[in-house]
């Protein structure tokens, strides 16, 4: 008889040591996110003790700054101008991202189309209109919309309208179309050219298929394009939605060439004249800081769908 010895279960092999080079990564990137942090976190801080404090332009000169606690924001809650205000703001912002995501979309959609001069044509003129500076982009608008020498009127006019001598920045309702409009011209191209550069890379196999499948242009652009452009698209509505709601350059170049600035302002402008126009620099850093608050809540249904299309 052969004897045999029994053998020994294999150990699980134990996870290999950490390592200083597992650390190296965090390491470099130590000093980018101190400069971060200190280059966002200091002023988000002082801004949120400003809005606890009673700091006036008697401050700047050396005063001490009063501290008032949430008074500020007692005051600002309480106000029925600010809540005028906030749904301006919430309904302008909506308005300029949709019609700035359709708009630019339809446009990336319609690049891939253009043959290569038309299309060369084309991105030209998007990147122009981008990289036109605002305020340059501002005075040539005002230009256009002018009551007496403007191109608008003047083609409106022919065309049998009444707008001879029409003013577009007086009325609240025309002073926020020509301020959609510019917003809208100034952002199109980002989006144009974002949303291009994802539809390019659609592997092709799957397009053909859906095309070989039956599937016409309105359904492989439901089922099959915007399913796979879908992460692209939510991270440029979240920044458009974030930029559309902070919007100040063009609300107060425009106030400034004749609207009037009550009917017409923005939590944006609104801070800016709190703070820089009367020297309340506490309530406008209350404001301020519940701007902050509002977008993060219009701006968290995209970052949990995103958030939930990764996990996925």
């Amino acid at each position: 008889m052969v004897r045999t010895t029994p053998t020994r279960s294999a150990s699980p092999t134990p996870p290999p040591p950490r390592t200083r080079r597992s650390v190296l990564p965090y390491t470099l990137l130590l000093p980018a996110l101190l400069a971060l942090c200190a280059g966002l976190g200091y002023p988000l801080v002082r801004q949120v003790v400003l809005s606890l404090q009673g700091y006036g332009l008697a401050q700047q000169f050396g005063r001490p700054a009063e501290w008032v606690g949430l008074d500020n924001y007692a005051e600002i809650l309480g106000d029925r101008y600010l809540w005028l205000l906030v749904l301006r703001s919430v309904v302008f912002c909506l308005v300029c991202a949709a019609t700035t995501m359709v708009i630019g979309t339809l446009l990336a959609l319609a690049m891939r189309l253009m043959s290569k001069p038309v299309r060369l044509l084309v991105q030209t003129g998007l990147l122009l209109a981008w990289a036109m500076p605002v305020l340059a982009a501002l005075t040539v608008w005002q230009w256009l919309f002018d009551s007496q020498y403007g191109v608008v009127n003047w083609l409106l006019a022919r065309g049998g309208l009444d707008y001879e001598g029409h003013s577009w920045l007086i009325e609240p309702l025309s002073f926020f179309f020509v301020a959609a409009v510019v917003v809208v011209w100034m952002s199109v191209p980002f989006v144009a050219f974002t949303v291009y550069a994802g539809l390019i890379q659609l592997p092709a196999e799957i397009i053909e298929a859906a095309e070989v499948d039956g599937a016409g242009p309105v359904q492989r652009l439901r089922h099959v394009i915007l399913p796979l452009t879908r992460p692209i698209l939510l991270i440029v509505g979240l920044l458009q939605v974030i930029w559309d709601l902070r919007v100040f350059t063009q609300i107060y170049v425009l106030q400034n060439a004749g609207g009037v600035t009550r009917e017409t302002n923005l939590l944006g402008t609104y801070i800016y004249r709190s703070g820089i126009g009367e020297g309340n620099f506490g309530v406008a850093s209350a404001v301020a800081v519940f701007m902050l608050a509002l977008t993060v809540v219009l701006t968290w249904p995209y970052v949990a769908k995103m958030v939930k299309d990764v996990d996925a």
